[in-house]
């Protein structure tokens, strides 16, 4: 049984920093994309950036420049680092596995979310 576990999440200032983490356990054997993507209030949710097992990178155009993904393929985890974070920023981030194969198939997972808020 596959599970996305997320953290790093929390209360932060405008201006500031965080990193979110984002573990995949379980029966394992690849994972072609990892990444993530954030819902604020009221909205849907949008993509924020992922990765490839080759580590190619994607971003939104909101966070380029600010917001940096990384992975650990050994580890099969997933970061997040938030820089020059705005109150705009503040969402619930969720941790996104693409095309992960396990014994019993290929599928598309997520975690359950971490809340980033930011503060004036």
């Amino acid at each position: 049984q596959v599970q996305l576990v997320e953290s790093g999440g929390g209360l932060v200032q405008a201006g500031g920093s965080l990193r979110l983490s984002c573990a995949a356990s379980g029966s394992i054997f690849s994972i072609s994309r990892m990444g993530w993507y954030r819902q604020a209030p009221g909205k849907e949710r949008e993509f924020v950036a992922d990765i490839d097992k080759r580590g190619r990178t994607e971003y939104g155009d909101s966070v380029k420049g600010r917001f940096t993904v990384s992975r650990d393929n050994a580890k099969n985890t997933v970061y997040l680092q938030l820089n020059s974070l705005e109150i705009e920023n503040t969402a619930v981030y969720y941790c996104n596995a693409m095309r992960l194969a396990t014994p019993d198939g290929v599928g598309n997972y997520w975690g359950q979310g971490t809340q980033v808020t930011v503060s004036s």
